[in-house]
C-alpha cells in the first residue's frame, strides 16, 4: 500500500505560481512512477505529468508542456508539481498518484495504483 498526501493548494491570481507537493508512504519510493491529475467540476480527471522512479524520465501532457514541471525529492519520498502563469482553467482538484512499477506503464487513470485525496486550486481573474 502507498499512502499519499497532498498540499499546497488554494486561491492564486491568474498569472502567478504555485507548487503543489505529495507527500508517500508506504513503500519505497524511487520503487514507485509517480503522476499529476486534475479534475475540475463537469470534467473528466486527466493526466498533467508522470515521472519515473529515478526521476530521470517524465512524462507531459500536451496542454500544459512548458508551464508546469513535475519533479521528485525521493530523500524526502515527496513529488512535486510547479504550475507557472496560472489560468482560470487551471481551476480543479488536483491529485497524485502512484504506480507499482518504477517506469511509467501508461499514463491513464487505470495505470495508477495509489491516489491521495486531492488539493483543490483556485485560480482568480
Amino acid at each position: 500500500q502507498v499512502h499519499l498526501v497532498e498540499s499546497g493548494g488554494g486561491l492564486v491570481q491568474a498569472g502567478g505560481s504555485l507548487r503543489l507537493s505529495c507527500a508517500a508512504s508506504g513503500r519505497p519510493f524511487t520503487s514507485a512512477a509517480m503522476g499529476w491529475f486534475r479534475q475540475a467540476p463537469g470534467k473528466e480527471r486527466e493526466l498533467l505529468a508522470a515521472i519515473t522512479g529515478s526521476g530521470v524520465g517524465t512524462h507531459y501532457a500536451d496542454s500544459v508542456k512548458g508551464r508546469f514541471t513535475i519533479s521528485r525529492d525521493n530523500a524526502k519520498s515527496t513529488v512535486y508539481l510547479q504550475i507557472n502563469s496560472l489560468k482560470s482553467e487551471d481551476t480543479a482538484v488536483y491529485y497524485c498518484a502512484a504506480q507499482d512499477t518504477a517506469s511509467i506503464v501508461g499514463v491513464g487513470i487505470k495505470s495508477f495504483n495509489y491516489w491521495g485525496q486531492g488539493t483543490q486550486v483556485t485560480v482568480s481573474s
